[in-house]
Formats: structure tokens, C-alpha cells, sequence
């Protein structure tokens, strides 16, 4: 059975008004899975925060900034593209208490995957750094995670968001054990993701894709790029950074996707870790800012991972 975890805190994190990243998204996601097709889905609330996670991959005093800087009321500029608000704690809180429920789960034979849809995004928070609405790296920490307390040797993360995850690719620059691969729409912020950068050891992959690059292009970047890179390194686990902010109706995404793009990667990762991980899959919200598109996408993406 699959696992889908969230938490009401993820509609306190508030970046003021006509913010893209807004509650909405949740909303719109929780009502979509109200359907009779999703009710055997596994819900799970995120619990609170597990420190030792986190510290996993971001340092105490990057962390103790972020609680110290929430305001009581207002909102706080905290970096580039980052606002605290005073609901952003409790719902940075359940969002790595829930990544970390839903690796126990999938690693421990529980559920055969997990969705996590909690706010805000993580793929661009790099160790120390929060940006681009991000301030902790959510696919990072769950990969951590599997390997420190459940033994997984390699862990492989795909991120297909719009944008590429700097943070991710950041993190894991100089580490063997975790290959990223992302697919993403080049130029564009952050600027980072280009095809040179392959890491200390080879296991950064980026397919950086053109503005209007179609579901064709999406799908030969995956092919030819990315799916036969993490096939090969057998991952004990594979860990998606669901970005739907790639669909055609996206206003800050360009490269012009359709819903069953998102099917396509999503069932081509289940095979991937049907062979090679025992199935085991767990994804995370990233991006995804037109709200009718976000709820198809993502239903799309969980009615997929439902089938395994």
C-alpha cells in the first residue's frame, strides 16, 4: 500500500500575498485525493521534527537561525526569495518530521512508497544557505536519513522540478554514495545544472532542457540521460523531488510538460526500483504554482506510484 503524509501546518508557512508558493497548493492537493481513487491510499500526519535528521545535512547554527529569526506576527525577509512568517516554523517542523515518517515506512516494508506533500519546497536550500523559497533540503534529508538509520549503501534522487536543485546537487557534490539527476529548464534561476557539472565523483547528472522543450525533449533527456544513470547505480532507494511546475499552464515554469509526463517518469522510476530497490520510492513536493495543473499533476504522480 502507499503512503501519503501531510500536516495543516504546511498552510501556516505564509509568504504574504500573490506569492506563487502559497497554501493553496496543499489545498488543492488534499482536495484532489479526496476522489474515491485515492481512498486506499495510507495516510499518515507528519510528526514533528527529527533533529537528528535534520542535523544530518544542515549544521545547528543554520537551523537555530531560522527558528530565532520567526516573528510572532509579520513577515521576515530571511534571505533571497525566503519568507519567515510566524506559521514557518511548525510547518519547516512537520515537513522533515514527514519525510523522515515516510522513509521508515517505505524502508521498513511498511508501504511500498510515500508521497510527502508539505510546504515550503526544499531542492534549492543548500547546507548552510536558504533560498528560492527553500530552507531545508527535504530529498537530501530523507536520503541521509536511509542511509544512517535503515543502512541504505546508495540512494539515488531525481528531481524533474522546472528549476534545478542547486541545494541537492550542492549537498551532494563531493559524496559517492548519492547520485542526482535532474532534468530542468536552462537558462533560468537558479543557474545552476549545466551538463559539466558531474561532481567529485561523477554522480551529478543534469539534463538541462531548452525554454518550450516539450514533453519530447522532457522524455529523451530521461531516457538517454538520466533513467540509465540511476539504473546503474542500483540505489537501495530513489527519493523524486516532485517539481510539477514543468506543465504548460505553469506561470513561472517554461518547458511546456502535460500531465502524462509526469505518469511517464513516475512509472519509469517504479521500474527502476523494482529492480533494483525492492520498489522503494518516496517523493516530495517541490515546485508546481498553477493550482489546477498542480492538482492533476499530482494526482497523476500518486495514482502512478499507486500502482505498484
Amino acid at each position: 500500500m502507499m503512503l501519503f503524509v501531510s500536516h495543516p501546518s504546511s498552510l501556516d508557512h505564509d509568504n504574504g500575498p500573490g506569492h506563487p508558493e502559497r497554501a493553496d497548493r496543499i489545498r488543492v492537493i488534499e482536495r484532489a485525493f479526496e476522489s474515491e481513487i485515492f481512498h486506499m491510499l495510507s495516510r499518515e500526519s507528519a510528526p514533528q521534527l527529527d533533529y537528528d535528521a535534520l542535523l544530518r545535512v544542515h549544521p545547528a547554527e543554520f537551523v537555530a537561525s531560522i527558528k530565532a529569526a520567526a516573528p510572532t506576527e509579520g513577515l521576515v525577509d530571511f534571505a533571497e526569495d525566503v519568507v519567515i512568517s510566524p506559521g514557518t516554523w511548525q510547518a519547516l517542523s512537520h515537513s522533515v518530521g514527514g519525510v523522515v515518517a515516510a522513509v521508515n515506512e517505505v524502508m521498513r516494508g511498511l508501504s511500498k512508497n510515500a508521497f510527502v506533500a508539505m510546504r515550503p519546497p526544499g531542492h534549492h536550500a543548500e547546507t548552510a544557505r536558504a533560498m528560492g523559497f527553500c530552507f531545508f533540503n527535504l530529498a537530501a534529508i530523507a536520503a541521509r536519513h536511509a542511509q544512517s538509520a535503515h543502512g541504505a549503501e546508495r540512494v539515488a534522487i531525481v528531481d524533474f522540478d522546472n528549476h534545478h536543485g542547486n541545494g541537492t546537487q550542492q549537498i551532494f557534490w563531493s559524496d559517492p554514495s548519492v547520485l542526482f539527476a535532474s532534468t530542468h529548464e536552462a537558462p533560468l534561476y537558479p543557474g545552476t545544472g549545466a551538463v559539466g557539472e558531474r561532481g567529485e565523483h561523477g554522480t551529478i547528472v543534469n539534463a538541462p532542457l531548452p525554454e518550450n522543450a516539450g514533453s519530447k525533449l522532457f522524455r529523451e533527456a530521461m531516457e538517454v540521460r538520466i533513467l540509465p544513470r540511476v539504473d546503474a547505480f542500483a540505489p537501495d532507494l530513489i527519493v523524486i523531488s516532485a517539481g510539477f511546475d514543468g506543465h504548460r499552464f505553469d506561470p513561472i515554469g517554461g518547458l511546456h510538460l502535460e500531465v502524462a509526463d509526469f505518469s511517464w517518469i513516475t512509472n519509469k522510476l517504479m521500474e527502476i526500483a523494482q529492480r533494483r530497490a525492492r520498489g522503494r520510492i518516496v517523493s516530495t513536493l517541490e515546485g508546481g504554482y498553477d493550482l489546477v495543473a498542480l492538482a492533476r499533476c499530482a494526482s497523476a504522480h500518486v495514482q502512478t506510484l499507486m500502482g505498484a
